[in-house]
């Protein structure tokens, strides 16, 4: 399945088209979906409308191929007609036009169809569509002149004014392709000048916080009048359209990740911008500790550390950490399967050294995986990127019988696996690695923590590149599709530019009699001692990643007192050597 990947800050603003009737963007289905079963989806997967609107037909709505290159094309889902039989159709009735003249009702549509030199859509309105023989009236329009998206436009004096308005869009014949998205029906007022511009979003602050962001709404043929303008959040600012002939309209203060809908009203002239919301989002600084502390059920990219990149079912939080010997765990953790959304992680980009990436994993479950070697190449699900989300090393799965193997790569398909066959339900530790200076990825499976190291104990999987890497900024869970991803429980994703700062202080780097005490730590004093008991730099992050603490021990001790009750990472540095523990504040 093809993915959309969302590269920059996506704003979509409707064209100013007077007052807006009806208007459908067909959701954004999970999947292939028939129309019937369609309707009783969940939003966002299904129709915008309830009643008195009711859709029926034999088409279905897909998520594929979606709408794009027209002004207010919403990418979601769209309306497919299949190639395989003739008369497949999609209805729309209960619109009700009659406060309108029929001399401004106006109505587009997005339309992409593959045979468009030979074949066109038929599309017709009815206003007695429940009558045992009703009427069907064709719409002409002119039929796309290549096989990309357009928008459909069909002027004033076409669609009656009336309270029983259907609509039917209807394949021809068997063969060629098409689909249709957008369907709006405005009343437009050759008096009404207003025209607003493309609306955009700008954050107003980036914290792990939920922050706020400004919309910004060109707009020109003002200056006359006087105009009410309602958004759905925020408080307006910036140019009055009633006295300024051309500016702009500010939309101060709304919330991040909420979408925004400005109402634009003046007399009968009525006009609509829709901002879909910036992610106000921060990039991780090193070393970054993922617990996945989100509460079961709760999408993984509505946290402020992930982005959704792309449409599709949620990764989503699962109750419970992972559990491996020697390697802390706290948090929960997250779950997925099949085909649906990537999330994307950042973290301050690197190009030189070394980028370590340390997680624990668990397929619980390989029985939708119908995919094996072969005949189809392994599928990947976690990632090391660049800061703008291109893959630079994937770690893939490879089903085998009733058990799996891993596979490292830097392409999109490999045959570079492990050899050893592993089972659905045992956790894994994966510890990834890039050295930029000798372009290798590596990757080591379920190593010994007590005797690892980087240096001297052989990776399971690696491989040299023959083209450098000029950054790594960026960490992704992707699912596939639905016969490739397995059922995976992913838990304590690290990254650093150094083995210590993954993996804690009895598994690397180990800093002889090492102590820490008392833990938990309640009277603010927290004592950190050694065999050697030099000075030791002390940095202490929260569970976000976050550094709230960096200091040097002083008669072994350090003030935690300032830290709020809660679960730390502490790193602790002597004479070169690294470890990290974890810290409860009580």
């Amino acid at each position: 399945m093809k993915k959309l990947y969302i590269l920059v800050l996506l704003v979509v603003t409707a064209v100013s088209f007077g007052q807006t009737i009806y208007t459908e963007n067909m959701g954004t289905p999970t999947g292939n979906t028939l129309i019937p079963a369609y309707i009783t989806g969940t939003a966002p997967a299904t129709f915008q409308n309830g009643a008195p609107i009711a859709y029926s037909g034999t088409a279905d709505v897909r998520a594929t191929s979606i709408s794009t290159t027209y002004t207010g094309a919403s990418g979601g889902g769209n309306i497919f007609f299949t190639t395989a039989t003739a008369g497949v159709f999609f209805q729309i009735d209960g619109i009700n036009t009659s406060a309108y003249s029929s001399a401004n009702i106006q109505m587009t549509f997005g339309y992409l169809t593959v045979s468009f030199a030979t074949v066109q859509l038929v599309v017709e309105y009815s206003t007695n569509a429940s009558a045992a023989t009703p009427t069907w009236t064709p719409i002409t329009f002119s039929n796309n002149t290549s096989n990309t998206w357009n928008l459909v436009s069909i002027p004033g004096g076409v669609l009656p004014s009336s309270s029983t308005l259907s609509l039917r869009f209807k394949q021809p014949a068997t063969a060629g392709q098409m689909r249709i998205d957008d369907i709006k029906i405005f009343n437009f007022n050759p008096a009404c000048t207003l025209v607003l511009g493309t609306a955009t979003g700008a954050c107003d602050a980036v914290t792990y916080n939920i922050d706020t962001y400004t919309a910004t709404i060109p707009y020109t043929g003002g200056g006359t009048g006087t105009y009410t303008i309602t958004p759905s959040a925020g408080t307006v600012a910036g140019d009055n359209p009633g006295s300024v002939a051309a500016g702009n309209i500010l939309i101060n203060g709304v919330p991040e990740g909420t979408n925004l809908t400005v109402d634009v009203v003046s007399g009968v002239c009525s006009y609509q911008s829709v901002l879909t919301a910036p992610a106000c989002k921060p990039i991780n600084t090193l070393p970054f500790n993922e617990p996945f502390p989100y509460a079961s059920g709760v999408s993984l990219g509505t946290s402020q550390k992930w982005t959704n990149i792309n449409t599709g079912d949620e990764i989503l939080g699962a109750s419970g950490s992972l559990s491996y010997t020697g390697y802390s765990a706290s948090g929960n953790s997250v779950t997925f399967t099949g085909t649906g959304i990537d999330c994307f992680t950042p973290y301050t980009a690197t190009t030189s050294g070394t980028i370590y990436v340390s997680f624990l994993v668990n397929v619980t479950d390989l029985t939708n995986m119908t995919a094996t070697l072969p005949a189809v190449p392994s599928t990947y699900f976690a990632g090391i990127t660049d800061a703008a989300k291109n893959y630079k090393g994937r770690l893939f799965i490879t089903k085998s019988g009733t058990q799996y193997q891993f596979g490292l790569d830097a392409a999109s398909t490999t045959t570079n696996l492990d050899t050893t066959l592993r089972n659905a339900g045992d956790v894994q530790l994966v510890i990834m690695s890039y050295d930029f200076a000798s372009l290798t990825l590596k990757a080591w499976i379920n190593p010994t923590l007590a005797t690892f190291d980087v240096q001297t104990t052989a990776p399971t999987l690696s491989q040299v590149l023959t083209t450098a890497i000029a950054d790594l900024g960026g960490f992704i869970l992707r699912q596939d599709s639905a016969s490739t991803t397995p059922t995976i429980i992913f838990d304590e994703l690290r990254i650093d530019t150094s083995i210590g700062g993954i993996l804690s202080s009895n598994q690397v780097n180990a800093i002889a009699g090492l102590k820490v005490y008392p833990n938990p730590v309640s009277n603010g004093t927290l004592f950190i001692e050694s065999d050697l008991n030099s000075d030791k730099n002390v940095t202490i992050f929260d569970v976000l990643g976050k550094q709230v603490l960096n200091t040097t021990t002083s008669n072994n001790a350090i003030n935690v007192s300032q830290l709020h009750t809660g679960i730390y990472m502490v790193r602790i540095t002597e004479e070169g050597n690294t470890a990290t523990k974890k810290l409860v504040i009580r």
